[in-house]
């Protein structure tokens, strides 16, 4: 039996059940964090046990396995979640390795690779099947999946470079891959393509944010290369309001696509974006932004729109499992 790396150890592919494909817990700036949001905006303690509270809550829901993609550019701190995770028994949380840039790499991978300053081996490359292989810093937890984000600017010379690192550590393990997209500019398209050039096998590439539009040719274009589509911000309406996004799933449901798409928030307990306004910033402008919302509303309007059980099912269930077995 395949098994997947969580932060308590490795489970059965079996064992995941019902699986959030894309949630944070936490998105943070350690440096933003570290020089003005301790004592001001940052409770450790406070926020430790409000995610606790809200995982164990979303757990009760019936969901087993929550896939949280927090990797470098967003604040990934393993040892905080291993906090977390201890206290939600009922929850598999599987993290990333990779980098969230949306143009340039970050200095510390500028100057080393192949052709640069330091003629070398990408340390992209290395850093991420380490985080795979051997574990994330002194933690012990294994990354399961590698990240990426190709946004509005495209393939710029640092997010080519990273989301080439992401599919030869890929192509080396064999974790398979979620990257961040742009439905508005289509940009799935060149991450796929790019993946494709370097040997990455489609099958196991989650586009992240494909139900941010409701564009049925672009979705069925990126799905019939063997990607599966993430319909991953119900809740975020600014982007695509909740009504739209369920028919939009219901018609590549109807279309025979149940099979490459997968369902989440990309919500969290926490973002510093807001800093001290986060709480109220989500209660006055994305409401439904909450992991329950799926279950609570989602589902049922799903099926209200002729979606069966066995495609929920297959969304949440075996789609994932397909993509870490």
């Amino acid at each position: 039996m395949p098994t997947v790396n969580t932060v308590r150890g490795p489970v059965d592919v079996d064992d995941l059940g019902q699986t959030l494909m894309h949630e944070h817990i936490f998105v943070l700036s350690p440096e933003h964090l570290d020089n003005y949001g301790r004592g001001v905006w940052w409770d450790e303690e406070f926020r430790v046990a409000d995610a606790i509270a809200k995982l164990n809550a979303l757990a009760a829901k019936g969901v087993r396995t929550l896939v949280d993609p927090t990797v470098w550019g967003l604040g990934r701190y393993i040892p905080r979640i291993q906090r977390i995770a201890a206290q939600v028994p009922g929850l598999h949380i599987v993290v990333a390795t990779g980098l969230y840039a949306f143009e340039e790499l970050p200095h510390q991978y500028e100057h080393r690779g192949p052709g640069l300053l330091l003629d070398m081996p990408d340390p992209m490359i290395d850093d991420f099947v380490r985080d795979l292989t051997d574990g994330i810093a002194d933690t012990g937890v294994k990354a399961a999946f590698l990240k990426c984000v190709v946004e509005q600017k495209g393939l710029t010379p640092g997010v080519e470079r990273i989301c080439r690192a992401v599919a030869q550590a890929h192509v080396r393990t064999g974790a398979p891959i979620a990257v961040h997209t742009n439905s508005f500019t289509q940009s799935g398209l060149l991450a796929l393509d790019l993946f494709a050039k370097e040997g990455a096998d489609l099958t196991k590439v989650v586009v992240g944010h494909a139900g941010d539009t409701n564009d049925l040719d672009y979705l069925m274009r990126l799905a019939d290369t063997g990607a599966t589509l993430g319909m991953d911000r119900f809740g975020l309406d600014i982007y695509n309001p909740t009504a739209q996004r369920v028919a939009t799933i219901a018609a590549l449901c109807e279309r025979g696509y149940a099979d490459r798409m997968v369902l989440s928030h990309d919500t969290a307990c926490f973002m510093d974006y807001f800093g001290t306004a986060w709480d109220e910033a989500r209660r006055t402008l994305a409401p439904n932004w909450r992991y329950d919302h799926i279950h609570d509303d989602v589902l049922a309007a799903l099926l209200d729109s002729g979606v069966t059980d066995d495609q929920i099912e297959q969304m949440l269930v075996f789609n994932p499992k397909r993509y870490f077995s």
